[in-house]
Formats: structure tokens, sequence, C-alpha cells
């Protein structure tokens, strides 16, 4: 599957003034009517939990030149410096939406699914905004491009 690009996303969460953002590459569209996405999320990731807990998540679609903003929610960033220098916005979930992204989901958890040592998490869309133009980031060959 390193050969297999994927594209790159940080899904963020809110439950009750708790947030937290994780970088994705496993965002899949699951259905057009209705809009459904799903992605996969270890139970071992700090935001699992919070995500059932939360019924909701935003997913910002990362832009080519966004690489740094992929690396600093896939690294493990302690609680008090993980939003420290990202712009972002509130969606209507409460869940951040980050600034510059090609675009934004913002998804209510119409189901879950064992995967393994993951679960599946389908969420139904409920808002979706166009961002800015430009390049994807994608993950190909453990390693981002821009595409």
């Amino acid at each position: 599957m390193r050969g297999f690009p994927a594209g790159v996303a940080v899904l963020t969460v809110d439950v009750e003034d708790e947030r937290i953002g994780l970088t994705v590459g496993s965002v899949v569209s699951l259905s057009l009517e209705p809009p459904l996405v799903g992605v996969s999320i270890s139970r071992q990731a700090a935001v699992h939990e919070l995500l059932r807990r939360a019924g909701a998540f935003s997913l910002s679609l990362l832009a080519g030149d966004q690489e740094s903003v992929a690396q600093h929610f896939a690294r493990g960033v302690p609680p008090f410096a993980h939003w420290h220098g990202i712009r972002t916005r509130e969606g209507a979930a409460r869940a951040p939406l980050l600034e510059g992204a090609l675009g934004w989901l913002e998804c209510r958890i119409a189901a879950e699914h064992e995967a393994g040592d993951h679960t599946l998490f389908v969420g139904e869309v409920v808002s979706a905004e166009r961002g800015r133009g430009g390049a994807a980031l994608v993950w190909v060959g453990g390693e981002y491009v821009s595409l």
C-alpha cells in the first residue's frame, strides 16, 4: 500500500472544549446519497474515544503546501501546544476547521465498524465547503507529495 497515494486530511473533534486533531490518510467517499465518508482511526489514538463521545467530526482536506500542518498533527504534540501556531475557525459542529485547506467536511457519526486494530467511522456529511484551489497533499512511498 506504500505505493498507492492517499489524500491527507486533518480530522478534528471538540467535546466539552477538549479539542484534538489527527492527520489521517484514510478518508474515503462511501456514498453520494446520502453523502457518506469513512475514516479509519486506531483504537490506541487519543482521538478515538473523544470521537465516540462527540458523535461528530470535521475534516480539513489539506493543500499541497500544508505539509507542516500534516506533520504537526501526525506527531502527537502535547496538549498545551496542540493548537499553537495553527490558524483555525470554528465549524458548525464546533470542531476546528484548519485555514488554507482545499475544503472542509463536517460530519455526524452514522456508524462504527471494528476493523482489526482500528475503527472505521462512517460520517454523514452535514456540511461541505470548498476552500482554495490548487494541488492536494498526498502520502505516498512514505512521504508527503503535492499533486
